[in-house]
């Protein structure tokens, strides 16, 4: 079911990229993360939407009211929050299916990834099974793993003359980049003490876990994470909504 419903359509969708891009499995990675990150476009939209609705209700006054008289009532309080929710017509798991989503491609692309740049025979065999029969797989595998200077079945080190050791420069681009999108993406918190420290560490540690990944994972996924980085931070650039000083500021906004 999971192969059926997500690694196969992945896989074969970076097959036909990688196709049409001149067998370039790295650029297939790229546009293919461009064409997932316009196609769940309207939900960031959406999801941006909701992150100001519920900002903005921590400020109202009602709401403020609702929470003073029923704070020795949970069950009544949570009854109130989603009457008021749906007056104001605020969804509170809108934001929830982007990173859903975001999930899903994520695991999507690793087994698809993974079993794409496929080499030895028993690998090459189960990989055949996998590719629709609209593409022709005697000349389509093994695929070509180089892009630039990695081999994006494997993590990514720059080797320098001169220096003994290899540079994660993917790693590190990709901490950056995160951190430039969780500043863009977290709002200038407005839920008190405890809301700007969850917001504060997720801005650190988001961009650690993802330099963690690129560091230990295939660099096919350290692009995907760059590239959808750099797209989201654009996206929010195009909506108004991307403070260029707030990305390089350290704590809160």
């Amino acid at each position: 079911m999971w192969n059926t419903l997500i690694v196969d359509p992945m896989l074969n969708s970076l097959l036909l990229i990688y196709q049409l891009v001149g067998h370039n499995f790295g650029l297939a990675i790229i546009v293919f993360t461009l064409l997932i990150r316009l196609l769940v476009y309207p939900l960031t939209k959406q999801q941006l939407q909701g992150a100001e609705a519920m900002q903005k209700l921590q400020q109202d006054p009602r709401w403020k009211k609702i929470q003073e008289k029923y704070k020795n009532d949970r069950e009544r309080l949570a009854q109130e929050q989603m009457r008021f929710y749906k007056e104001l017509g605020i969804n509170p798991f809108a934001s929830c299916l982007p990173a859903i989503i975001q999930f899903g491609v994520f695991f999507g692309l690793y087994y698809a990834v993974i079993m794409g740049l496929a080499h030895a025979p028993i690998e090459l065999i189960n990989l055949s099974k996998h590719i629709y029969p609209t593409f022709d797989t005697a000349k389509l595998i093994p695929l070509q793993s180089h892009f630039l200077w990695m081999d994006v079945s494997r993590p990514e080190f720059l080797h320098i003359p001169g220096i003994p050791f290899g540079i994660p420069t993917l790693a590190i681009l990709v901490g950056i980049t995160s951190y430039m999108q969780s500043k863009v993406m977290t709002p200038a918190s407005g839920g008190g003490q405890q809301g700007a420290m969850m917001g504060q560490m997720m801005t650190i540690y988001m961009p650690l876990f993802l330099f963690y990944l690129t560091l230990t994972f295939p660099s096919g996924l350290g692009l995907y994470f760059l590239i959808s980085n750099l797209a989201t931070v654009v996206q929010y650039a195009m909506m108004g909504k991307a403070d260029l000083k707030a990305m390089f500021r350290f704590g809160t906004k």
